[in-house]
């Protein structure tokens, strides 16, 4: 079953159980994968790579939003954003912990040939490919610094 298919189903049980926040979460993840197959043609069907990163980008500006009214000391909204976060959070794949992360990027490391912080660029492009989804950007290049540095 896809990412899109489980949100589909999720979405009609959130709307029978009237979960107005999750049934809102849910429609912004529907509307983002419609908005993207419509983008490349009509008979287009996502990857779950594709799938993912949309995922990704609705709970990052979810996460974005809340520290703005964090800020502004609006917690009506901030606790709406925190919580729709949470809801699309459950539909992305678990993050690796930082111990499975280092692992995974010295075995990138030593299959690139990577000796110092030179080749960050290099080691960058793969890790980041082949841990899409599973480990964030940031994350992500913070070890790197660390095992290249």
């Amino acid at each position: 079953m896809s990412l899109s298919e489980k949100i589909a189903g999720d979405l009609m049980a959130a709307m029978k159980a009237r979960d107005t926040m999750s049934l809102e979460a849910l429609r912004s993840a529907k509307t983002a994968f419609i908005l993207a197959r419509s983008e490349r043609g009509q008979d287009t069907v996502l990857t779950q790579e594709e799938e993912i990163k949309i995922i990704q980008k609705l709970v990052k500006q979810r996460k974005e939003s809340a520290a703005i009214y964090r800020e502004q000391k609006r917690p009506d909204l901030y606790e709406k954003e925190e919580t729709e976060a949470a809801v699309l959070e459950r539909y992305l794949p678990a993050k690796m912990g930082d111990e499975e992360l280092g692992n995974a990027l010295k075995a990138i490391l030593d299959r690139v040939g990577a000796k110092g912080p030179s080749d960050m660029g290099k080691v960058m492009g793969v890790a980041t490919k082949e841990l899409a989804g599973k480990a964030d950007g940031r994350d992500i290049s913070e070890k790197v610094k660390q095992l290249l540095g």
